[in-house]
Protein backbone atom coordinates (compact mmCIF):
# COMPACT_ATOMS: atom_id res chain seq x y z
CA UNK A 1 0.00 0.00 0.00
CA UNK A 2 1.29 3.44 -0.91
CA UNK A 3 1.36 5.76 2.11
CA UNK A 4 0.79 9.44 1.35
CA UNK A 5 -0.15 12.55 3.30
CA UNK A 6 -3.62 12.29 1.75
CA UNK A 7 -4.09 8.94 3.50
CA UNK A 8 -3.93 10.82 6.82
CA UNK A 9 -7.01 12.80 5.80
CA UNK A 10 -8.81 9.58 4.89
CA UNK A 11 -8.13 7.52 8.01
CA UNK A 12 -7.05 9.77 10.90
CA UNK A 13 -9.09 11.89 13.29
CA UNK A 14 -8.40 15.52 12.22
CA UNK A 15 -7.03 16.81 15.54
CA UNK A 16 -3.56 17.04 13.96
CA UNK A 17 -2.44 18.79 10.81
CA UNK A 18 0.91 17.17 10.05
CA UNK A 19 3.49 18.29 7.53
CA UNK A 20 3.55 16.92 4.00
CA UNK A 21 6.92 15.38 4.94
CA UNK A 22 6.75 11.69 5.93
CA UNK A 23 10.05 10.63 7.52
CA UNK A 24 10.99 6.99 7.03
CA UNK A 25 14.51 6.69 8.45
CA UNK A 26 16.63 8.40 11.06
CA UNK A 27 20.21 8.11 12.24
CA UNK A 28 21.63 10.38 14.92
CA UNK A 29 20.39 13.90 14.22
CA UNK A 30 19.64 13.29 10.55
CA UNK A 31 16.31 12.13 9.11
CA UNK A 32 15.29 11.10 5.58
CA UNK A 33 11.80 11.27 4.11
CA UNK A 34 10.05 9.05 1.54
CA UNK A 35 11.75 10.92 -1.28
CA UNK A 36 15.22 10.60 0.20
CA UNK A 37 15.41 14.27 1.27
CA UNK A 38 17.66 14.75 4.29
CA UNK A 39 16.73 16.86 7.32
CA UNK A 40 18.71 17.93 10.36
CA UNK A 41 16.60 17.40 13.45
CA UNK A 42 16.49 20.40 15.80
CA UNK A 43 13.06 19.26 17.09
CA UNK A 44 13.76 15.85 18.58
CA UNK A 45 10.13 14.82 18.52
CA UNK A 46 9.40 17.76 20.89
CA UNK A 47 12.25 17.09 23.33
CA UNK A 48 11.78 13.30 23.21
CA UNK A 49 14.65 11.93 21.12
CA UNK A 50 17.32 12.91 23.63
CA UNK A 51 19.91 10.66 21.98
CA UNK A 52 18.79 11.21 18.42
CA UNK A 53 17.42 8.50 16.17
CA UNK A 54 18.33 4.82 16.48
CA UNK A 55 21.03 5.31 19.11
CA UNK A 56 22.94 2.00 19.40
CA UNK A 57 22.48 1.72 23.17
CA UNK A 58 18.71 2.05 22.83
CA UNK A 59 18.47 -0.25 19.81
CA UNK A 60 20.47 -2.93 21.65
CA UNK A 61 18.32 -2.62 24.77
CA UNK A 62 15.16 -2.95 22.69
CA UNK A 63 16.46 -6.01 20.83
CA UNK A 64 17.73 -7.74 23.97
CA UNK A 65 14.57 -7.16 25.98
CA UNK A 66 12.40 -7.96 22.96
CA UNK A 67 13.75 -11.51 23.05
CA UNK A 68 13.08 -11.88 26.79
CA UNK A 69 9.69 -10.56 27.90
CA UNK A 70 7.54 -7.76 26.51
CA UNK A 71 4.70 -7.22 28.92
CA UNK A 72 3.53 -8.12 32.39
CA UNK A 73 0.62 -6.61 34.24
CA UNK A 74 1.31 -5.00 37.59
CA UNK A 75 0.03 -8.15 39.25
CA UNK A 76 3.73 -8.95 38.90
CA UNK A 77 6.83 -6.80 38.62
CA UNK A 78 9.87 -7.11 36.37
CA UNK A 79 13.61 -6.59 36.43
CA UNK A 80 13.92 -3.59 34.05
CA UNK A 81 11.27 -1.63 35.98
CA UNK A 82 12.96 -2.17 39.31
CA UNK A 83 16.43 -1.39 37.93
CA UNK A 84 15.18 1.85 36.39
CA UNK A 85 13.30 2.83 39.55
CA UNK A 86 16.45 2.29 41.64
CA UNK A 87 18.48 4.47 39.27
CA UNK A 88 15.85 7.24 39.38
CA UNK A 89 15.76 7.30 43.17
CA UNK A 90 19.57 7.09 43.47
CA UNK A 91 19.97 10.11 41.18
CA UNK A 92 17.24 12.35 42.65
CA UNK A 93 15.56 13.48 45.88
CA UNK A 94 12.93 10.76 45.55
CA UNK A 95 12.41 7.47 47.38
CA UNK A 96 9.55 6.00 45.33
CA UNK A 97 8.56 5.71 41.67
CA UNK A 98 5.27 5.18 39.84
CA UNK A 99 5.55 4.29 36.14
CA UNK A 100 3.10 5.42 33.47
CA UNK A 101 3.11 5.71 29.68
CA UNK A 102 3.29 9.46 29.10
CA UNK A 103 3.77 12.84 30.69
CA UNK A 104 0.04 13.41 30.96
CA UNK A 105 -0.39 10.12 32.83
CA UNK A 106 2.52 10.92 35.15
CA UNK A 107 0.97 14.32 35.86
CA UNK A 108 -2.46 12.78 36.41
CA UNK A 109 -0.90 10.46 38.98
CA UNK A 110 0.88 13.37 40.68
CA UNK A 111 -2.31 15.41 40.97
CA UNK A 112 -4.33 12.45 42.26
CA UNK A 113 -1.62 11.66 44.79
CA UNK A 114 -1.57 15.29 45.99
CA UNK A 115 -5.34 15.34 46.47
CA UNK A 116 -5.29 11.98 48.28
CA UNK A 117 -2.40 13.09 50.52
CA UNK A 118 -4.25 16.28 51.44
CA UNK A 119 -7.47 14.42 52.18
CA UNK A 120 -5.73 11.82 54.35
CA UNK A 121 -3.49 14.24 56.25
CA UNK A 122 -5.46 17.50 56.41
CA UNK A 123 -9.10 16.84 55.47
CA UNK A 124 -11.40 17.44 52.51
CA UNK A 125 -11.27 21.27 52.71
CA UNK A 126 -7.61 21.22 51.57
CA UNK A 127 -8.22 20.60 47.86
CA UNK A 128 -7.09 23.71 45.92
CA UNK A 129 -4.54 23.19 43.15
CA UNK A 130 -2.62 26.22 41.88
CA UNK A 131 -0.89 26.29 38.51
CA UNK A 132 0.35 28.98 36.15
CA UNK A 133 -0.98 30.73 33.07
CA UNK A 134 0.57 29.45 29.83
CA UNK A 135 1.59 26.24 31.59
CA UNK A 136 1.11 22.87 29.92
CA UNK A 137 0.67 19.59 31.77
CA UNK A 138 -0.97 17.17 29.34
CA UNK A 139 -4.25 16.41 27.60
CA UNK A 140 -6.24 14.36 30.09
CA UNK A 141 -9.17 16.41 31.35
CA UNK A 142 -7.59 16.89 34.79
CA UNK A 143 -4.13 17.84 33.47
CA UNK A 144 -5.42 20.06 30.68
CA UNK A 145 -7.55 21.96 33.20
CA UNK A 146 -4.55 22.40 35.48
CA UNK A 147 -2.58 23.62 32.46
CA UNK A 148 -2.92 27.37 32.12
CA UNK A 149 -4.27 27.55 28.56
CA UNK A 150 -8.07 27.63 28.61
CA UNK A 151 -8.31 27.10 24.86
CA UNK A 152 -7.12 23.52 25.40
CA UNK A 153 -9.69 22.71 28.12
CA UNK A 154 -12.76 24.68 26.96
CA UNK A 155 -15.57 22.90 25.15
CA UNK A 156 -15.60 19.56 26.96
CA UNK A 157 -18.19 20.24 29.64
CA UNK A 158 -17.76 21.01 33.36
CA UNK A 159 -14.13 21.13 34.40
CA UNK A 160 -12.57 19.62 37.54
CA UNK A 161 -13.03 22.11 40.36
CA UNK A 162 -10.76 23.90 42.85
CA UNK A 163 -8.07 24.72 40.26
CA UNK A 164 -6.72 28.28 40.10
CA UNK A 165 -4.09 30.05 38.02
CA UNK A 166 -1.83 33.08 38.20
CA UNK A 167 1.01 34.43 36.09
CA UNK A 168 4.39 32.71 36.09
CA UNK A 169 7.13 34.79 37.75
CA UNK A 170 4.53 36.90 39.61
CA UNK A 171 5.27 36.02 43.23
CA UNK A 172 2.88 38.62 44.64
CA UNK A 173 -0.06 37.19 42.67
CA UNK A 174 0.88 33.70 43.80
CA UNK A 175 1.13 34.74 47.43
CA UNK A 176 -2.35 36.27 47.21
CA UNK A 177 -3.75 33.01 45.82
CA UNK A 178 -2.18 30.37 48.07
CA UNK A 179 -3.74 29.52 51.44
CA UNK A 180 -3.97 26.74 53.99
CA UNK A 181 -6.61 25.17 51.72
CA UNK A 182 -4.05 24.71 48.92
CA UNK A 183 -3.10 21.06 48.59
CA UNK A 184 -0.60 21.39 45.73
CA UNK A 185 1.13 23.74 43.32
CA UNK A 186 2.05 22.37 39.89
CA UNK A 187 4.64 24.15 37.78
CA UNK A 188 7.21 23.66 35.08
CA UNK A 189 10.67 24.71 36.30
CA UNK A 190 10.99 26.25 32.83
CA UNK A 191 7.78 26.79 30.87
CA UNK A 192 8.02 25.02 27.51
CA UNK A 193 4.80 25.16 25.53
CA UNK A 194 4.05 28.60 26.98
CA UNK A 195 7.03 30.27 25.31
CA UNK A 196 10.28 28.98 26.90
CA UNK A 197 10.02 31.06 30.07
CA UNK A 198 12.67 30.59 32.77
CA UNK A 199 11.76 31.26 36.40
CA UNK A 200 13.53 33.96 38.34
CA UNK A 201 15.41 32.69 41.37
CA UNK A 202 13.26 34.87 43.63
CA UNK A 203 10.07 33.43 42.16
CA UNK A 204 10.87 29.75 42.30
CA UNK A 205 12.38 29.95 45.78
CA UNK A 206 9.41 32.04 46.90
CA UNK A 207 6.97 29.43 45.60
CA UNK A 208 8.82 26.73 47.57
CA UNK A 209 8.78 28.83 50.75
CA UNK A 210 5.06 29.61 50.45
CA UNK A 211 4.25 25.94 49.83
CA UNK A 212 6.12 25.12 53.04
CA UNK A 213 4.30 27.88 54.93
CA UNK A 214 0.87 26.59 53.88
CA UNK A 215 1.67 22.84 53.97
CA UNK A 216 1.12 22.48 50.23
CA UNK A 217 2.98 20.03 48.00
CA UNK A 218 5.17 21.42 45.23
CA UNK A 219 4.92 19.38 42.03
CA UNK A 220 7.52 19.97 39.31
CA UNK A 221 6.41 18.95 35.84
CA UNK A 222 9.77 17.99 34.31
CA UNK A 223 8.24 16.16 31.37
CA UNK A 224 10.08 18.48 28.96
CA UNK A 225 12.96 19.72 31.13
CA UNK A 226 13.99 16.35 32.57
CA UNK A 227 16.68 13.82 31.62
CA UNK A 228 19.43 16.26 30.72
CA UNK A 229 17.50 18.75 28.65
CA UNK A 230 18.70 21.83 30.59
CA UNK A 231 22.24 20.56 31.25
CA UNK A 232 21.32 19.13 34.65
CA UNK A 233 19.85 15.65 34.95
CA UNK A 234 16.67 17.34 36.20
CA UNK A 235 16.14 21.09 36.06
CA UNK A 236 15.42 21.37 39.80
CA UNK A 237 19.03 20.39 40.46
CA UNK A 238 20.22 23.61 38.84
CA UNK A 239 17.70 25.81 40.66
CA UNK A 240 18.51 25.02 44.30
CA UNK A 241 14.84 24.14 44.88
CA UNK A 242 13.58 20.62 45.56
CA UNK A 243 9.97 19.64 44.82
CA UNK A 244 7.86 17.12 46.74
CA UNK A 245 6.73 15.33 43.59
CA UNK A 246 8.36 15.32 40.14
CA UNK A 247 7.08 13.99 36.83
CA UNK A 248 9.29 12.84 33.97
CA UNK A 249 8.56 11.44 30.49
CA UNK A 250 9.50 12.51 26.94
CA UNK A 251 13.30 12.02 27.00
CA UNK A 252 13.07 9.33 29.68
CA UNK A 253 12.53 6.67 27.03
CA UNK A 254 14.59 8.34 24.31
CA UNK A 255 11.64 7.87 21.94
CA UNK A 256 9.95 4.85 23.53
CA UNK A 257 6.73 5.81 25.40
CA UNK A 258 7.24 5.92 29.16
CA UNK A 259 6.54 8.32 32.01
CA UNK A 260 7.19 8.32 35.74
CA UNK A 261 6.13 10.14 38.87
CA UNK A 262 8.70 10.21 41.65
CA UNK A 263 8.25 11.35 45.24
CA UNK A 264 9.21 10.79 48.86
CA UNK A 265 8.22 7.73 50.86
CA UNK A 266 5.97 9.65 53.24
CA UNK A 267 3.92 11.12 50.39
CA UNK A 268 3.93 7.95 48.29
CA UNK A 269 2.28 5.89 51.03
CA UNK A 270 -1.03 7.64 50.29
CA UNK A 271 -1.36 5.79 46.98
CA UNK A 272 -2.33 2.55 48.67
CA UNK A 273 -3.12 -0.65 46.78
CA UNK A 274 -6.03 -0.03 44.43
CA UNK A 275 -6.03 3.79 44.51
CA UNK A 276 -4.36 4.19 41.12
CA UNK A 277 -2.95 1.98 38.38
CA UNK A 278 -1.89 1.44 34.78
CA UNK A 279 -2.02 -1.54 32.44
CA UNK A 280 1.21 -0.68 30.63
CA UNK A 281 3.01 1.44 33.24
CA UNK A 282 6.32 -0.20 34.12
CA UNK A 283 6.25 -2.32 30.97
CA UNK A 284 9.57 -4.24 30.77
CA UNK A 285 10.21 -3.27 27.14
CA UNK A 286 9.77 0.44 27.87
CA UNK A 287 11.79 0.28 31.08
CA UNK A 288 14.69 -1.54 29.42
CA UNK A 289 14.97 1.14 26.74
CA UNK A 290 14.55 3.91 29.32
CA UNK A 291 17.28 2.41 31.48
CA UNK A 292 19.68 2.54 28.54
CA UNK A 293 18.70 6.13 27.79
CA UNK A 294 19.01 7.18 31.43
CA UNK A 295 22.42 5.54 31.82
CA UNK A 296 23.71 7.26 28.70
CA UNK A 297 22.43 10.74 29.59
CA UNK A 298 23.36 10.59 33.28
CA UNK A 299 27.05 11.14 32.66
CA UNK A 300 29.32 14.15 33.09
CA UNK A 301 30.29 13.99 29.43
CA UNK A 302 26.73 14.23 28.09
CA UNK A 303 25.50 16.81 30.60
CA UNK A 304 28.55 19.06 30.06
CA UNK A 305 28.07 18.59 26.32
CA UNK A 306 24.56 20.01 26.56
CA UNK A 307 25.95 23.30 27.85
CA UNK A 308 28.60 23.37 25.09
CA UNK A 309 25.92 22.80 22.46
CA UNK A 310 23.70 25.48 23.98
CA UNK A 311 26.47 28.04 23.57
CA UNK A 312 27.12 27.02 19.96
CA UNK A 313 23.42 27.47 19.16
CA UNK A 314 23.19 30.80 20.99
CA UNK A 315 26.25 32.09 19.11
CA UNK A 316 24.70 30.96 15.83
CA UNK A 317 21.35 32.61 16.56
CA UNK A 318 23.16 35.83 17.52
CA UNK A 319 25.06 35.85 14.23
CA UNK A 320 21.86 35.27 12.25
CA UNK A 321 20.07 37.99 14.19
CA UNK A 322 22.88 40.46 13.63
CA UNK A 323 22.37 40.01 9.91
CA UNK A 324 18.56 39.85 9.72
CA UNK A 325 17.22 41.46 12.95
CA UNK A 326 14.32 39.06 13.57
CA UNK A 327 14.64 38.09 17.26
CA UNK A 328 14.18 40.16 20.40
CA UNK A 329 15.92 37.52 22.55
CA UNK A 330 16.77 33.84 22.84
CA UNK A 331 15.23 32.29 25.95
CA UNK A 332 15.67 29.00 27.73
CA UNK A 333 18.41 26.80 29.08
CA UNK A 334 20.49 23.93 27.77
CA UNK A 335 18.90 22.45 24.66
CA UNK A 336 15.44 23.86 25.34
CA UNK A 337 15.76 27.18 23.54
CA UNK A 338 13.26 29.65 22.12
CA UNK A 339 14.06 32.40 19.63
CA UNK A 340 11.50 35.14 20.34
CA UNK A 341 10.40 37.11 17.29
CA UNK A 342 10.64 40.88 17.48
CA UNK A 343 7.76 43.26 16.74
CA UNK A 344 8.43 43.24 12.97
CA UNK A 345 7.75 39.49 12.78
CA UNK A 346 5.33 39.10 15.66
CA UNK A 347 2.99 36.13 15.35
CA UNK A 348 4.90 34.53 12.47
CA UNK A 349 6.67 31.64 14.22
CA UNK A 350 4.98 29.12 11.94
CA UNK A 351 6.36 30.90 8.86
CA UNK A 352 9.88 30.27 10.20
CA UNK A 353 9.02 26.63 10.90
CA UNK A 354 7.70 26.07 7.37
CA UNK A 355 10.69 27.81 5.80
CA UNK A 356 13.02 25.67 7.92
CA UNK A 357 11.32 22.50 6.70
CA UNK A 358 11.76 23.65 3.10
CA UNK A 359 15.51 24.01 3.73
CA UNK A 360 15.90 20.63 5.42
CA UNK A 361 15.69 21.58 9.09
CA UNK A 362 13.15 20.24 11.60
CA UNK A 363 12.19 22.87 14.19
CA UNK A 364 9.24 23.69 16.46
CA UNK A 365 7.17 26.59 17.73
CA UNK A 366 6.07 27.54 21.25
CA UNK A 367 3.01 29.65 20.60
CA UNK A 368 2.82 32.05 17.68
CA UNK A 369 5.83 34.16 18.57
CA UNK A 370 8.62 31.75 19.54
CA UNK A 371 10.61 29.34 17.34
CA UNK A 372 11.55 26.43 19.62
CA UNK A 373 14.57 24.14 19.36
CA UNK A 374 14.98 20.86 21.27
CA UNK A 375 17.64 18.80 19.45
CA UNK A 376 19.34 15.65 20.64
CA UNK A 377 21.55 16.13 23.68
CA UNK A 378 24.40 14.48 21.75
CA UNK A 379 23.84 16.13 18.37
CA UNK A 380 27.24 16.34 16.61
CA UNK A 381 28.69 19.84 16.56
CA UNK A 382 28.94 19.68 12.78
CA UNK A 383 25.20 19.00 12.59
CA UNK A 384 24.55 22.08 14.72
CA UNK A 385 26.62 24.19 12.34
CA UNK A 386 24.88 22.77 9.29
CA UNK A 387 21.47 23.16 10.95
CA UNK A 388 22.22 26.80 11.70
CA UNK A 389 23.23 27.35 8.08
CA UNK A 390 19.90 25.90 6.96
CA UNK A 391 18.03 28.00 9.52
CA UNK A 392 19.74 31.12 8.20
CA UNK A 393 18.41 30.33 4.72
CA UNK A 394 14.93 29.94 6.20
CA UNK A 395 15.22 33.28 8.01
CA UNK A 396 16.37 34.93 4.80
CA UNK A 397 13.32 33.54 2.98
CA UNK A 398 10.92 34.93 5.57
CA UNK A 399 12.66 38.30 5.76
CA UNK A 400 12.80 38.68 1.98
CA UNK A 401 9.21 37.54 1.55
Amino acid sequence: MQVTRELFNDVMVPNYNPSEVIPVRGEGSRVWDQNGKEFIDFAGGIAVNCLGHCHPALVNALKEQGEKIWHLSNVMTNEPALRLAKKLTDATFADKVYFANSGAEANEAALKLARRWALDVHGEQKNQIIAFNKGFHGRTFFTVTVGGQAAYSDGFGPKPAAIDHCDYNDLAAFEALISDNTCAVMMEPLQGEGGIISPTSEFIKGVRALCDKHNALLIFDEVQTGVGRTGDLYAYQGLDVTPDILTTAKALGGGFPIGAMITTASIAEHLKVGTHGSTYGGNPLACAVAEAAFDTVNSEEVLAGVKEREQLLRDGFAAINEKYDVFSEVRGKGLLLGAVLNSKFEGRARDFLLASTKHGLMSLVAGTNVVRFTPSLVIPLEDIKEGLARFEKAVADVVNG
